[in-house]
């Protein structure tokens, strides 16, 4: 029997049915494409590293890396001048890490270091043979190096078991090839989480669960836990395997690959242990700088940018360092951690050693009395062994000490029998009346030789400004608002070898007040005054702070919280430590954080406007000129939105002003490009710490340069760096990026490897600001406390310099809140400090932003506080809607534009990036668009007309 044809009206309702889900589809995806068009375009992006001028580029910083490492490398000890090794020396290296070597660290401050320099090629390298037996037997265990990601923390420390690996064979066999050991011990850190300040604890590493929470750690192997050890001292594995080699040796050469400060109070223990080397991370060519180093080819002259305690704990700091929570008291008496109105648990960390950080407590505490230096100290802040020796004298005549300005000229003599560097460092004192608080020794400047051959001399000329001698004097008790103040009383200027070690006596003078309250600092745009009043006074904040006073009588009372046993929403009960505060605590964060202030403009900007005005013709147009209003006028709302908030890696197009896109990556290490299909690194420079181990400020000026270099061959123009926070402490797991304990030489490095990137025409992007000086709970907002001396000397200091002497055209806001507000929203810092004060033009953005993962993160306070563009990570995802119907945001975000468009227009983005030539993904994408639709519309043509053969069909 004949099947029966489909009617016309059926056949007509399939086909059109079929082919318009076919065009919502492609209609969708067109929309979806268009939605996420910059995240498509930044993945498919590749960088081209083939071209000649990023060859040379490369080279130019392959050279750069190699020239800091040698330098930032130091000789921490060196006894019957065990150092350098006799020519063609055999030794055998103990310990794992050896084999798999620290070489910067990890999370967005990381670099690919695949095919750097490894340890044993730069001992071979240099003539130094290595025990291949023993190497080997390190190679054939089943250790591996566990990653620090912020996904979770594996603290282990690989070392084998000493008493099964140890064997009398191996270790009769290690004697028979040489009577000289090296011990090789290396620690890690990276973002996400602080280094633990006890090896002990519950497994809870989860390497699946969600990188924007902490997500557990483990706190290695179970022979190496122990609630009494931390971190950055020997795991029991490494104290069996020192009792070994020191049993066994008689030569030892100890190297400890870590940036952090590592507690060394072992090594005058054994007679055996002759030297101590240092070298954090050493990026592409470091550990060809050690071999050089121990053979004597290369002199080291790198000096410590940290003290060395032989307890890490004793600093008054780590009493409030860590994870402290805000707990409330039940209505049943029980008590319970405290949350924000978003469910972000309220976490804080009080400064309360106040400028008291590092070397200025224990050089002061020293002065007082009150300590036994050579008991709490192993190495001095700013030491560092040579090969040779050095005299240095003041030159005669060469001191001038006016009412602005203090310069000395020191020569320095190579009184040694080879040629080498060597460090001057300018201390002074300021007069303690109990007013203000100072430290005993601050550094005042420093300066770096040449290489100076023996009997050689060299001329170092230091100078600074006589109101940096000015302490901040938050208590207002030399005027109304606050102001930095020299308080009347004798200054003295030392010449010093560290901060410990006096050369000579230089200069002093009585000095008459000076208060900075009406003319303020000759370096400030607006006279500073408390700005932080609001932010870390009243309930929350810090009751006392550590003070000079009767010999740190108040030190014991400084640890201010408690331990609470709190429940947990399961009914199960933990102990943590912290502070109990009440309800209208919490409601005063919630507000901080979520309240938005009513709008004072009546009116929204204009926008839209036809003013036919082009982003290009504002290249070194003053900031202040009034000819940007109109430029702005032109932005469309829409324009606004997307240039504030689709800010991660990029700056977005604006083209009605035709504002190119700009390309903008990680790293402090080197450019760091993780979000293409093709994950991407510059050369891998030295850690952050290791630059400044240098105190070479030419060095930090051509890393600048090499890096800029770099960024202008693979189309880069802003750099998420440098990283300038400060070393609070050891145990901080970003201190790999960071450069010191000491403000002044962090801003220094800082100030000179900006200026020189931003001279190859980028822009850097500073962070993390401010007070991130701890990564614990810090994507909780973690609300840290300090009085504004603190915040300003200490904190803040790296920051004023870069801006000011360095130029810096961009700021990186921190996840944390300074008191109770969040650093992207305050509007003293990002306002009235960084632009008003330091007289700052560029853009602020955010750290990652993900508004359902860090809720507190309010962009809409954001704006108006500063804070110009969101980093959004894979945009839009993450990104926030944004309130265009309040006039404040509207004006808040013409700021904002023009605080990008006038950082782009100081860039060679301007000029070389204003191609509108589409990605290839897009071009692809049309061609796709037109194929799909044309068969579409021959789908509906030939679906109609056959079904109109069928009405033929039919009537015939």
């Amino acid at each position: 029997m004949a099947r029966k044809k489909m009617s016309k009206k059926k056949f007509r309702i399939m086909w059109s049915s079929i082919l318009t889900v076919l065009l919502v589809i492609a209609i969708g995806t067109n929309i979806a494409l268009a939605y996420y068009s910059d995240v498509i375009t930044s993945y498919f992006t590749k960088i081209d590293v083939t071209s000649n001028e990023s060859v040379a580029a490369r080279e130019y910083s392959t050279e750069v890396a190699e020239n800091i490492a040698d330098e930032g490398i130091i000789l921490l000890q060196n006894e019957e001048n065990a150092l350098p090794l006799p020519e063609g020396s055999k030794v055998n290296v103990f310990g794992w890490s050896f084999t798999a070597p620290i070489y910067g660290g990890t999370g967005s401050g990381g670099t690919d270091a695949s095919t750097a320099i490894t340890p044993r090629a730069g001992f071979e390298a240099a003539g130094i043979e290595i025990n291949e037996e023993l190497y080997n037997a390190y190679t054939e265990t089943d250790l591996t190096r566990p990653v620090l990601g912020i996904e979770g923390q594996d603290w282990t420390v690989p070392e084998p078991k000493p008493e099964e690996f140890y064997t009398d064979e191996l270790l009769t066999q290690a004697k028979e090839f040489s009577d000289t050991a090296v011990l090789f011990i290396a620690r890690s850190g990276g973002e996400g989480a602080d280094l633990p300040q006890s090896l002990f604890g519950p497994d809870t590493y989860d390497p699946e669960g969600s990188p924007h929470s902490p997500t557990g750690q483990r706190f290695g192997f179970e022979d190496d836990q122990d609630p009494n050890k931390h971190y950055l001292e020997l795991t029991n594995r490494e104290l069996g395997m020192l009792e070994t080699v020191t049993d066994n040796f008689e030569n030892i050469i100890v190297v400890v690959n870590s940036a952090n400060t590592f507690e060394l109070d072992w090594v005058n223990d054994y007679d055996q242990i002759k030297s101590v080397i240092n070298i954090a991370g050493p990026g592409q060519s470091g550990f060809g700088s050690l071999g050089q180093v121990l053979a004597g080819d290369l002199n080291p002259s790198g000096k410590t940018v940290d003290i060395f305690a032989n307890d890490l704990q004793d600093a008054p700091a780590a009493a409030n360092f860590g994870d402290f929570d805000y707990v409330l008291e039940n209505a049943d008496g029980t008590f319970s951690t405290a949350t924000d109105a978003k469910g972000v648990p309220l976490k804080y960390v009080d400064l309360t050693e106040g400028i008291y950080v590092g070397y200025r407590y224990y050089e002061t505490a020293a002065a007082e009395g009150v300590i036994n230096y050579d008991e709490k100290i192993l190495y001095p802040f700013g030491h560092g062994l040579s090969y040779t020796t050095f005299e240095q004298e003041v030159v005669a005549d060469s001191v001038t000490w006016n009412e602005t300005e203090i310069s000395v000229d020191v020569e320095v003599t190579n009184t040694g029998s080879v040629a080498g560097k060597e460090v001057v460092q300018l201390y002074y004192s300021a007069p303690y009346t109990g007013k203000i608080e100072k430290a005993s020794v601050n550094l005042a400047a420093f300066g770096k030789t040449g290489e100076i051959a023996p009997g050689e001399s060299e001329v170092v000329t230091l100078s600074f400004p006589v109101e940096e001698m000015a302490a901040y004097d938050h208590n207002k008790l030399f005027s109304d608002n606050g102001a930095y103040v020299l308080e009347a009383g004798e200054y003295n200027l030392m010449l010093m070898k560290n901060s410990h070690e006096k050369i000579a006596d230089v200069a002093s003078q009585t000095l008459s007040e000076v208060v900075y309250d009406e003319t303020g600092r000759s370096s400030d745009q607006q006279i500073a005054v408390n700005q932080f009043d609001e932010e870390v006074t009243g309930e929350g904040s810090i009751e006392t702070y550590l003070s000079r006073a009767e010999g740190f009588a108040n030190l014991d009372t400084i640890a201010q919280h408690e331990t609470f046993t709190v429940t947990n929403e399961d009914g199960s009960t933990r102990e943590v430590q912290g502070t109990l505060v009440d309800a209208a605590f919490v409601d005063m964060v919630n507000s901080k954080r979520y309240d938005v202030p009513a709008d004072t403009h009546e009116t929204p900007p204009t926008t839209g406007a036809k003013n036919g005005l082009v982003l290009k013709d504002f290249v070194d147009v003053p900031y202040e000129d009034e000819s940007w209003e109109p430029l702005l006028d032109q932005l469309t709302v829409a324009e606004l939105v997307d240039v504030f908030k689709h800010g991660g890696y990029k700056t977005a197009e604006i083209a009605s002003v035709e504002k190119p896109v700009t390309r903008d990556y990680d790293g402090p290490s080197g450019i760091s490009n993780f979000i293409s299909s093709t994950p991407f690194s510059g050369i891998p420079f030295p850690a952050t710490v290791m630059l400044a181990s240098t105190w070479n400020l030419d060095l930090a000026t051509a890393m600048g340069e090499a890096i800029g270099a770099e960024a202008q061959t693979y189309g880069v123009t802003g750099w998420y760096a440098p990283a300038a926070n400060i070393h609070r402490t050891a145990f901080a797991g970003r201190n790999f990026e960071y450069y010191s304990e000491d403000p002044l030489l962090s801003g220094k490095m800082a100030a000179a490897t900006t200026e020189a990137y931003q001279g190859q025409g980028g822009f850097v992007v500073m962070k993390h600001f401010a007070l991130n000086d701890q990564e614990d709970n810090r994507t909780y907002g973690v609300l840290t406390w300090g009085d504004e001396q603190t915040i300003r000397e200490i904190y803040l200091k790296p920051f004023e310099i870069a801006v000011k002497e360095g130029g810096a055209l961009g700021m990186m806001s921190s996840f944390n809140s300074i008191g109770d507000v969040w650093a992207g929203a305050d509007e003293s810092l990002l306002t009235e400090v960084l632009r008003n004060e330091w007289g700052f033009n560029g853009l602020v953005n955010t750290d990652f932003f993900i508004q359902d993962a860090y809720p507190y993160m309010n962009s809409e306070l954001a704006v108006r506080a500063g804070n110009d563009i969101l980093l959004t990570g894979v945009a839009p995802f993450g990104a926030p809607e944004v309130n265009t119907e309040s006039n404040d945001t509207l004006w808040a975000m013409r700021a904002a534009a023009k605080n990008v468009l006038y950082t782009v227009a100081n860039t060679n983005a301007i000029d070389d990036r204003m191609s509108t030539d589409k990605p290839q993904w897009v071009v692809n994408t049309i061609i796709i668009d037109v194929l799909v639709g044309l068969a579409i519309l021959l789908g509906f043509f030939f679906t109609f007309r056959n079904s109109r053969k069928r009405d033929e069909e039919q009537l015939a």
